[in-house]
């Protein structure tokens, strides 16, 4: 009953944190999930929820996304997997999480430290920070920060860019479950349909609160959490890897 209710708890926080920031239901409720389910289906269920959230998102901001700047995304975020596919195979697990985690964190500080610094939105920044997040997201689980950084470079006004993050990690998400349920059906997590409807439920309640919450949530104060997720997830990247390596 305990761990049902952690569950539930990771997964309304997540949903939240979702439609404030653009993005973080993986790095806020991942943690927790596979802590309780376990690193395989707990993964799984956090591919599911972070899609069918993201896919509830697009319809409450849908007049907000760059469609434009979506679909180069996506596309290099492709190409991305198709390297980190390989990669996953020939380098430690271990080594790939330490080393993107260092990276994201270098990343990110030499961008507040310079933040008076602005790179202008050209489209090879935007086709590097996809191939990055897809490359992230298929090493190590974390597509997150990479688009983040690039958002924070390049001052992509916040309400344009949570909207637009929306049809990109449903579209990240839907294909990663896609391919799991090709080539691993059985990682899918065995759970009662009543804790299914629970987790729905779950991710409904997270996306209302987070809906009244960003109402009153100041931009400025969106990318502040957006750049504390960011390091959150390098941090936790680094930290599971160490784990790994020393497990």
């Amino acid at each position: 009953m305990l761990t049902t209710g952690l569950v539930l708890g990771a997964v309304v926080v997540g949903a939240g944190m979702q439609r404030i920031t653009g993005m973080g239901f993986a790095l806020v409720a991942a943690p927790f999930l596979v802590l309780l389910l376990g690193p395989v289906e707990g993964v799984v269920l956090v591919n599911v929820c972070g899609a069918v959230t993201a896919g509830a998102i697009i319809f409450r901001v849908v007049r907000d996304v760059d469609w434009h700047r979506y679909l180069w995304l996506a596309a290099s975020a492709l190409l991305g997997i198709i390297p980190a596919a390989f990669l996953i195979r020939l380098i430690p697990a271990a080594v790939l999480e330490i080393s993107i985690g260092v990276i994201l964190a270098v990343g990110l500080t030499v961008l507040l430290v310079l933040k008076s610094a602005t790179l202008p939105p050209r489209r090879r920044y935007l086709l590097t920070a996809g191939g990055l997040s897809g490359f992230m997201n298929t090493a190590a689980g974390v597509g997150g920060p990479a688009v983040s950084m690039y958002s924070i470079a390049t001052r992509w006004q916040h309400k344009s860019f949570a909207a637009t993050m929306q049809p990109y990690f449903f579209t990240i998400g839907a294909l990663s479950l896609i391919s799991k349920a090709v080539t691993a059906p059985a990682t899918f997590p065995v759970l009662p349909w009543g804790m299914w409807v629970a987790v729905a439920a779950a991710c409904l309640a997270g996306l209302v609160l987070g809906d009244v919450a960003a109402k009153f949530v100041p931009a400025r104060a969106a990318q502040i959490l957006l750049i504390i997720l960011a390091y959150l997830g390098a941090a936790a990247t680094i930290i599971r890897g160490v784990l790994d390596a020393i497990g």
